[in-house]
Parts: structure tokens; sequence; C-alpha cells
């Protein structure tokens, strides 16, 4: 599945050092707003210790992991819905990706400028979120001036509706409240989502500090941060972008050790990843055996037949049925041939809805 996370931030919060650690890619980081000019697109492998296990038990040919998209987009600043400074081009870029990774800068540091000259991680999330909401404002007045008298003169039946959302979304837009905090119905939802709405898409906020930082609960300005996403029901995840770039350049054994002189467990990284994949609305299948171990990713909610497309349409279009076990199960039973005997392996059909963790084989003809 092609599904792109896009990096937003400010220009100097630490968002392309944090790409560069995400990618392993060396792109041009620079003290000075748009450094980051074209997006750079980089994709991730989904951290997951459940392939470890299963290349454990199967002791396959190759193990191919899931994996999806971040794009780093360059610094937006103020007035961008209006044009300033890379504003049309910035939020063309945004309007192109599933979900938001907003970076916070929640650290002080005299030798990196800040755009507005002081750090306020609050006054930093509410100029890019109202710049957001003037660029979907924008469109939604353009749609309701092209459709309104006719739908108010026809009343034609699927005019009126498209009309009477716009001017709901378009009230709320205006007292600040993005299109993700209005009470939405799945029809509505599809009536806009030709227009690409960026309030729309789920947002994450990564809060970027210090090195000495990133074990300090007390920090003012992420307490601050979590303070205001905790009213907008949006998930906080703390990092030092300096620290994961660091541990991206070490191989395992000494990235390893420099976590464990940190005091940390998991990367910030691999917390992001993991939490921007569920921010996604994605979860993992597998399909097992001595030639490959290989996780899928899917949208969650897709039923048997969908997922086994992923594979091959062939799958989909001749789908028969799915043999499927837990990953849970197979981890009690100890092995394959364990949970057969259990009774735990079992035939699902077309309207079965996939489960993260489902390891399957999928039966087809065509």
């Amino acid at each position: 599945m092609s599904l792109t996370a896009g990096i937003v931030g400010l220009p100097n919060v630490g968002k392309s050092t944090l790409f560069n650690a995400i990618t392993k890619q060396e792109i041009l980081t620079a003290n000075y707003p748009f450094a980051t000019i074209e997006p750079n697109v980089g994709t991730v492998i989904v951290p997951d210790k459940r392939m470890d296990v299963l290349e454990n038990m199967y002791n396959p040919d190759r193990t191919i992991p899931t994996t999806f998209e971040f794009t780093d987009i360059a610094g937006l600043v103020k007035g961008a819905s209006l044009g300033e400074g890379l504003g049309n081009k910035f939020l063309s870029h945004v309007r192109e990706t599933d979900a938001i990774v907003e970076v916070v800068r929640c650290f002080k540091d005299d030798n990196i400028i800040h755009v507005d000259g002081e750090v306020d991680p609050i006054k930093d999330v509410e100029i890019i979120n109202i710049e957001l909401i003037l660029s979907d404002l924008d469109i939604i007045n353009n749609r309701i001036n092209k459709i309104g008298k006719k739908a108010t003169t026809t009343k034609n039946k699927d005019d009126l509706k498209e009309y009477n959302l716009l001017t709901k979304i378009k009230e709320s837009l205006e007292k600040n409240i993005p299109i993700r905090n209005i009470s939405l119905e799945e029809e509505e939802k599809k009536i806009i989502s030709s227009f690409n709405l960026i309030t729309a898409k789920p947002i994450i906020y990564v809060a970027n500090v210090k090195e000495e930082d990133i074990l300090n609960e007390e920090n003012e300005l992420v307490l601050k941060l979590k303070e205001y996403a905790k009213k907008e029901n949006v998930e906080v995840i703390t990092i030092c972008a300096k620290i994961e770039s660091e541990l991206a350049e070490l191989e395992l054994e000494e990235k390893e050790e420099m976590m464990k002189e940190l005091g940390i467990d998991e990367s910030g990284l691999s917390k992001l990843i993991k939490a921007t994949y569920k921010l996604l609305g994605l979860e993992t299948y597998f399909t097992v055996g001595s030639d490959e171990v290989k996780a899928w990713t899917f949208k969650k909610g897709m039923k048997a037949p969908e997922c086994a497309g992923l594979i091959h349409t062939d799958f989909e279009k001749g789908f028969i049925k799915a043999e499927v076990m837990s990953y849970q199960d197979l981890i009690n039973c100890g092995s394959e041939l364990k949970v057969k005997e259990a009774g735990k392996m079992r035939l699902e059909g077309k309207d079965y809805i996939m489960q993260d963790g489902d390891i399957c084989h999928f039966r087809f003809n065509v």
C-alpha cells in the first residue's frame, strides 16, 4: 500500500535532521529557512519484533518487513496560505500526503535561529495549524461560490447536501476547528474526499528536545505541547533528533550500547514510526514459509480478498478461502502443526475482516 506521512514544521525545528535519521539519507540541513525546497521522500521499515520470532521459527531464505513512506516538506512560515515563503508549494505537497507529522521545537539554543525570535511550542503549532486551516477555507469558499447559487435555486438533492456540508465545515474552520475534529458521517467524508483537505488528515506532534532532556518528563515546553495536544486528542512523541541522527549511523550492537548508556529501551524513531503507522490506520498480516517470511501492510477494516490482492490481483479475483492462524496462537502453540492440532487454524471466506497479526495462506483459482 502506498501511503505517505508528511513531516512539517517551521524552519529550524529539526525537521530535516529527523528525516535524515528516519531514512538514513543525507539531505541538505542548514541553519536557515528553506534549506529543504523540494520534498524528499524516504521509505522506512516498520519495527516489528514479531518478524524476528517468525524468522527464527521458519528460517526462511529471505525476510521482508513492511514499509511506508515519509516525506520531508519545506519549512512553513506565517502567511503561507497567502503565498509567503514557499507557501503555495509547501501546502500543495502537504495536501498530497495521507497523514501529518508536525515537528515542534521544544528546546532553547542561541546558536539555532528561531524564525520568530522566541521558542514557544504553542505559538509554533498555531502558526502552522492556522495556515493549514486558511488553506482549506480557501478551497471550501471557492467550492461554495461555485455550487451555492445552483444548489439553492435548483434544489438538487446532491448539490444541497454538499452545500450544507461545506457551510458546516466553513463555520468550524472559521472558529479554528480543523476538519478532523468535526463529527462527520462516512457519506460526508466521501463527499469532501476529492478536495484533499489538509486539516481532515490525521496528525501527530513530535516534540524535538535537547540531548539532556530526552528522559526529562518535566520539560516545561513539552508539557505545554502535551496539554495543547490533549484538547485535540492528538498524540505527542518526544524525541531528540540529534540523538536519533547519531543512532541511525551506528551498527546494531553499537546502537544498543548507546541506547543503554542513554537509559532508553526504544529509540524515539521506532516509537514515531509505529505511532505514525497506527495513525494512518495501518495493520500487518504475514505470509510465512521456508522460502520467505513477509509482512504485508493493509488498511484496518479490509476484507480477506482485498488483502490477498495486495500480493497479486489474481489472488483477489480468484479468491476462494484464506487459511488463517493468529500470531499469538502460533506463539502459544509453538508450531504451525500444533496450531492445526489444537483446531486453531481457520478457513475464512470473502467477508472475513483481516486482523493485525494474522498469518495467512490464500486459496485462489483464476
